[in-house]
C-alpha cells in the first residue's frame, strides 16, 4: 500500500524541484510525482519505512525558504479510523508498560511493530473503535517517557479504504504452499511452518548468494527450501539473519550447505591473505613446513541459531540435561546468549554451536527437533484455549512480556517483522497473531455458558510481591485494568512464608490475561532460574459434588487430564467442603498447562451442572437406566 505524506507550512516560493532536491540531499529520494499546492504538497512512498524516515528526518526540523516544514501521513477524515502510529518509543521500554498505557484509552485489538532503522521503536496500533483511537491520539501526543516524547499520527485503515477481496482458491497459488496446505488439503491438516533462523557473518553473504544468485538457487533447488537472506537489516552489523523454510530434512540440508560454503570461503580467504605476505615470509613459512606440511585453516566458524526465548527453556531441559545430551552425542560445545540481551527489537536468543561442519549439522537437527516439539505443544495449547474459552480473542490478548512469549516471531528479519499477512504481536508479544493469520484462531466454534465470574488463587514467591504491585500500586492497577479483572494480594499468613496468594476474579478471558501477565512478569524479573520455566500453583474451587467426576473412576479422569495438559492436578480426597459446599483443586504447571487444566476442569463442572438441571434429584437420567 502506498504511503502518502503531507508536507505543510510551505512558503509560496517553494517549487516541486526544491522539494525533490531537499529530499534527495537527505537521502530520501522521491520515486513518484510531487503534487504541489499553495502552502502544502503531497508525495508518495511505496515503503512505510521510508515514509517514517522522511517524517522523522524532516518534520519540524528542516527550514525551506524561511519556513519550518511539517511532514506527516496524509490521511483524510474519511480514512481516520481505528489505526494510529506511535513513534519515538524508547527501545528499552517494557512492553507491559506500553500495553498498560495503550489500554487506558480503549480496547487494543492489535499492535504491530514496524521495521525501521531508527534507534527508537515504532508501532502501529489498532483500537476497537474510532473514538478510542481519537482519544489515544489526543492523550498520547507528546506523552513524555523519560527523555522521549511520543509522536503519533493517524495511518490509513485498509479495511475502511477498500473492502477485502473475496476469498478464492486459485490453481497453482503459491500462497497455499507458504501456509502448508497439501494439494486440495484443508487448513486443519496443514503442516506448521517452523523455519530455521541462523546468523551468518556478513562477509560470507556474497558467497552464499553466489554470482547472479546461482549458489543460493542451487541450495533452494537441492533442498526444496526457501532461503531468505535479510541483507538490508541492521546496516553495518557483523552478522545477518537468514531464514530457511522447508521440511525438517530440507532445512537441515540447507543449513549444512551454508556451513560448508562459509568454511570454504574462510579457507580461501586465509590462503589469499597468506599469499599476499612478503616473499621472505612465504619462504620462511615454506621452510618451516618442510617436515610437517599443513593446509592453512581458519578458526572454527560457529553455527548460530536464533530461537524465541519462550522455547529455549525446553531446549535446555531440567538442569541443562537436554543440551548436555546433544553436546555429548554430537561432539559440539553449545552456549546460549543471556536473557539480558533480549530487547524490544529482539525477543530471540542466540544458540551458538561450535564444532566441525558435520558436528554442527548434527547438533542443528537435534536442537530444531526440540524447538519444533516445544512450539507444536504450545500451538496445541493455544488451540485448546480457543476451543475452551468462549469468545476468547487470542489475537488481541497481548499477555506476555518478552520473557515469556511462547510463540516465535514471524519468519522475517531479526527484530521487527515483515509486512502482512504476518502481524508481529497482538498488544505486545502477539506471538499468537504473529506467525499465523488471524482467521486461524477465530471465530470460535464452541460456546459454553460459563459463569460470568471465576475466582483463581495463584501463588507467587513472596519476594515477587513488590514487582507485581509496582511503585505505589501502579503495576497491579494497570494489570487489573488491562485484564478486566479484580486482582488482590492476600495478607501473608506468617512472617517467613515463601509464597503469597494472588486472588484473581473475572471471566475466563480476564483470567487468561491476568495470569499470563503474572507468569511473564516473574520470568522477566528473573524470579526463576533462566534455564527453567515458570511453574506456579493455582487453586480453583469446585462443588464438592463434582469432585468425584474430576477425579474419575480409579483416578482415570485426573490422570488423563494431567497427560493432556502436562500440569499436575491434585484433588485432595479428605477435604471438608467450605460454606459454599466447594472444595479446592490444586493445579501446578507452566502457564499454558495451568490454563488448559483450569478450562478442562471448569468444563467438567459445567457438564455436571447441566445434567443436574436437566435431571433434578428424583428424575432418572437415560444413562442410568
Amino acid at each position: 500500500m502506498m504511503n502518502k505524506l503531507y508536507i505543510g507550512n510551505l512558503s509560496p516560493a517553494v517549487t516541486a524541484d526544491d522539494l525533490r532536491q531537499l529530499f534527495g540531499d537527505r537521502k530520501l529520494p522521491l520515486a513518484g510525482q510531487v503534487l504541489l499546492k499553495s502552502g502544502y504538497a503531497f508525495v508518495d512512498y511505496p515503503d512505510q519505512n521510508w515514509a517514517i524516515r522522511a517524517i522523522e528526518t524532516l518534520s519540524g526540523k528542516v527550514e525551506l525558504h524561511g519556513k519550518i516544514m511539517e511532514v506527516d501521513y496524509s490521511v483524510s477524515k474519511k480514512l481516520r479510523s481505528r489505526k494510529i502510529q506511535i513513534r519515538n518509543i524508547p527501545p528499552h521500554l517494557q512492553w507491559e508498560v506500553l500495553d498498560g498505557l495503550l489500554a487506558q484509552y480503549g480496547t487494543v485489538e492489535n499492535v504491530e511493530q514496524v521495521n525501521t532503522d531508527t534507534e527508537t521503536a515504532v508501532v502501529n496500533v489498532t483500537y476497537s473503535t474510532r473514538g478510542e483511537a481519537k482519544t489515544a491520539i489526543e492523550k498520547l501526543s507528546g506523552h513524555q517517557f523519560e527523555n522521549y516524547s511520543f509522536k503519533i499520527s493517524y495511518i490509513p485503515d485498509e479495511e475502511v479504504s477498500s473492502p477485502p477481496p473475496p476469498q478464492r482458491a486459485h490453481r497453482g497459488d503459491h500462497s497455499s504452499r507458504e501456509q502448508g496446505h497439501g494439494p486440495g488439503g484443508s487448513s486443519q491438516a496443514r503442516q506448521i511452518d517452523f523455519p530455521l533462523r541462523i546468523l551468518v557473518p556478513t562477509q560470507f553473504v556474497g558467497a552464499i548468494i553466489g554470482k547472479e544468485g546461482l549458489t543460493i538457487k542451487n541450495i533452494t533447488k537441492q533442498t526444496q527450501s526457501r532461503v531468505d537472506i535479510h541483507r538490508k537489516e541492521n546496516s553495518g552489523a557483523a552478522e545477518k539473519p537468514v531464514t530457511i523454510h522447508a521440511t525438517p530434512e530440507g532445512t537441515s540440508e540447507a543449513c549444512r550447505m551454508i556451513l560448508e560454503i562459509m568454511h570454504k570461503e574462510a579457507d580461501e580467504t586465509k590462503i589469499l591473505n597468506i599469499s599476499s605476505h612478503s616473499l621472505l615470509a612465504c619462504k620462511i613459512s615454506a621452510e618451516k613446513s618442510t617436515d610437517n606440511t599443513e593446509t592453512p585453516r581458519t578458526e572454527e566458524i560457529p553455527l548460530k541459531i536464533l530461537a524465541h526465548n519462550g522455547l529455549v527453556g525446553r531446549l535446555i531441559g531440567k538442569e541443562g540435561r537436554n543440551l548436555k545430551k546433544i553436546e555429548h552425542e554430537t561432539g559440539t560445545k553449545i552456549t546460549i546468549s543471556s536473557l539480558q540481551d533480549l530487547s524490544i527489537y529482539n525477543p530471540e536468543r542466540t544458540i551458538t554451536v561450535k564444532g566441525t561442519v558435520e558436528a554442527c549439522a548434527s547438533a542443528e537437527m537435534e536442537i530444531m527437533k526440540k524447538l519444533r516439539e516445544a512450539f507444536e505443544n504450545d500451538m496445541l495449547a493455544v488451540n485448546h484455549q480457543a476451543n475452551l474459552i468462549p469468545g476468547l480473542n487470542l489475537s488481541a490478548l497481548g499477555i506476555f512480556s518478552t520473557g515469556l512469549s511462547v510463540l516465535p516471531p514471524p519468519a522475517g528479519p531479526r527484530g521487527p517483522p515483515p509486512a502482512p499477512p504476518y502481524h508481529h504481536f497482538a498488544t505486545h508479544s502477539g506471538y499468537f497473531s504473529g506467525l499465523y493469520p488471524p482467521h486461524q484462531f477465530s471465530p470460535f466454534p464452541h460456546h459454553h455458558a460459563y459463569p460470568e465470574q471465576e475466582v483463581v488463587n495463584l501463588f507467587i514467591p513472596t519476594q515477587a510481591v513488590g514487582a507485581i504491585i509496582g511503585k505505589k500500586g501502579t503495576h497491579i492497577k494497570q494489570l487489573a485494568r488491562f485484564a478486566g479483572a479484580s486482582i488482590k494480594i492476600a495478607p501473608a499468613e506468617g512472617p517467613d512464608v515463601s509464597e503469597r496468594m494472588v486472588i484473581i476474579t473475572g471471566p475466563p478471558e480476564a483470567q487468561f490475561k491476568a495470569q499470563g501477565r503474572i507468569f511473564g512478569k516473574l520470568k522477566e524479573e528473573n524470579f526463576f532460574n533462566p534455564k527453567e520455566e515458570v511453574k506456579l500453583e493455582a487453586h480453583i474451587r469446585v462443588p464438592s459434588s463434582t469432585a468425584g467426576r474430576v477425579i474419575g473412576k480409579g483416578g482415570k479422569t485426573v490422570n488423563e487430564l494431567q497427560n493432556l495438559t502436562s500440569a499436575e492436578v491434585i484433588v485432595p480426597r479428605d477435604q471438608t467442603p467450605d460454606e459454599n459446599e466447594e472444595v479446592i483443586v490444586r493445579i501446578i504447571g507452566h502457564f499454558f498447562a495451568s490454563q488448559t487444566a483450569q478450562r478442562k476442569i471448569r468444563e467438567i463442572v459445567h457438564q455436571v451442572k447441566q445434567q443436574e438441571q436437566k435431571y433434578p434429584q428424583g428424575v432418572t437420567s437415560p444413562r442410568s437406566k
